[in-house]
């Protein structure tokens, strides 16, 4: 038995697999709480990612019907980008700063600055520092929290310190760090002079963790921790990874010319590259794979948490909410939104608010405000596909992840506004099932990555959806008003 293990931004999940099979025999979910405030803040404490997982594993365990001891290895995925600053004895200096914090702005602009710019990024790092990113939340802790900034002993991202709880072991791998903003994404290790550049009174070689390869393990589970859950002795926990380089693995994206599309809180585009990515645009993240070459990046913040937003402000369920999509024509009978209700990375707006355009007497209905945010956030995803140039022009199926994907007529408008095939896996919760897999590879060397996807990753049939050449058309041109609003409103062309 493996564990695979998800801790995203709303909820850690847990899935039990069988290995012989690669069926999901027990899965389970806590949520976690999140903090949020006006000028952007967004944070969590790791405490309760450690709550979340103790019931999460329990309760699958449970489900699955297994004796623990029959588990032999986890893998951990987690959101990426977070801070997690511990002191001495291992705690938190201050809460979790996530991906989707926005209050660093300024502290980023000013880091990319002092890099030498776009290119200065490029150069030291192979992509450009975007305010999601580990680099600026360090630099924004100093300046507002000097004394919590002056107890940091270990820095590490989301994963990163469940390995660590998991195993008492600090380390990092490649694909998670490639979003510290302080990782050389071509040659694979930690740029100490970018790092003193953010934190000076930091010793890198201290604080930072150390570099594993993908296919090491982070270590082993903790004797004490071990005998708490049950499990046997030494018990492998796979290098895991950043929550979109695990789904990835769990979409079996593990080769050029497949294109993992994901609807979760955000909205996330990768494809698999062989060599590293220098894109036209610094939009595109040049990440590591969490197996092995590279995983160019397209990130979103406004996704499901946009459509969430216009849900819960027409007081709908999801069965309502989908219908009412369903109801209304292409193009929402001329309402376009811009969802940026938390900031926007791609493009970049981090101070970005929401909009709603093209309102009249006769188009102002739920369904339009809820056809509307569900195709501007796929107008999102078009604009960060079309930033991956060839990587992307090849794929013709998109594999589809994340809550929105279990929407029928969301997966329809994907296809239709993108132009190809969308499909899910069976298994939705990627990033879960990524972490399992990987954790088998580790665990078995001799086991080759592709044969163990190809053994447990299976696309649902029944989900497939076509593009439709009609609307496809149509969503030409609505593509075209949703990106004259864009440029209107906020001054983004090209």
């Amino acid at each position: 038995m493996y564990i695979g293990v998800d801790c995203g931004t709303q909820s850690t999940k847990v899935v039990v697999v069988e290995g012989d099979n690669g069926c999901i025999l027990g899965e389970a979910s806590r949520p976690h709480s999140l903090t949020q405030g006006d000028n952007g803040r967004r944070e969590q404490n790791p405490a309760d990612w450690i709550a979340a997982f103790r019931g999460a594993f329990s309760e699958a365990v449970g489900k699955a019907g297994i004796d623990a001891r029959s588990i032999h290895a986890i893998g951990v995925s987690g959101q990426q980008h977070g801070m997690v600053a511990l002191d001495a004895r291992g705690e938190p200096v201050h809460p979790a700063k996530l991906w989707n914090d926005t209050e660093t702005a300024h502290h980023n602009a000013a880091l990319i600055e002092t890099l030498g710019g776009e290119a200065g990024c490029l150069d030291k790092l192979g992509l450009v520092l975007q305010t999601g990113y580990t680099a600026s939340k360090l630099a924004w802790l100093r300046d507002a929290h000097p004394d919590a900034y002056r107890r940091i002993a270990t820095l590490l991202l989301p994963h990163d310190y469940l390995n660590f709880w998991l195993t008492g072991e600090r380390v990092a791998e490649c694909g998670d760090a490639s979003g510290t903003g302080y990782f050389d994404t071509r040659t694979r290790c930690w740029r100490e002079d970018v790092f003193g550049l953010i934190a000076p009174e930091l010793e890198p070689a201290r604080v930072l963790p150390r570099l594993i390869d993908s296919r090491e393990p982070a270590g082993r589970v903790r004797p004490a921790l071990a005998s708490e859950l049950g499990l046997a002795d030494n018990v492998v926990v796979s290098s895991g990874g950043g929550d979109n380089m695990l789904g990835a693995i769990g979409t079996g994206n593990i080769a050029p010319g497949s294109i993992t599309l994901s609807l979760g809180t955000s909205g996330t585009i990768c494809a698999h590259s062989t060599e590293p990515v220098i894109a036209d645009s610094a939009m595109v993240a040049n990440f590591c794979a969490s197996h092995a070459g590279w995983l160019p990046l397209i990130c979103t913040m406004n996704a499901t948490s946009a459509t969430t937003t216009i849900r819960t402000l027409l007081g709908l369920d999801l069965a309502a909410f989908n219908q009412a999509v369903a109801s209304a024509p292409p193009g929402a009978e001329g309402v376009t939104s811009l969802p940026f209700f938390g900031g926007e990375r791609v493009p970049a707006l981090p101070h970005a608010t929401a909009s709603l355009m093209g309102l009249n007497d006769a188009n102002t209905t739920p369904a339009n405000l809820c056809r509307a945010v569900v195709e501007s956030a796929t107008f999102g995803m078009r604009y960060g596909l079309e930033l991956l140039g060839p990587l992307a022009s090849r794929a013709n199926q998109v594999r589809l992840i994340g809550g929105g994907s279990r929407s029928a007529v969301w997966r329809q408008i994907v296809a239709d506004i993108l132009g190809v095939e969308a499909v899910c896996p069976e298994v939705t919760d990627a990033a879960a099932l990524g972490g399992a897999i990987q954790a088998m590879w580790c665990e078995q060397p001799t086991l080759d990555l592709s044969a163990i996807c190809q053994q447990w990753v299976h696309l649902d049939t029944h989900t497939l959806a076509r593009p439709q050449t009609e609307t496809v058309t149509r969503y030409h041109d609505i593509y075209r008003r949703y990106r004259t609003a864009l440029a209107e409103r906020h001054g983004v062309v090209g």
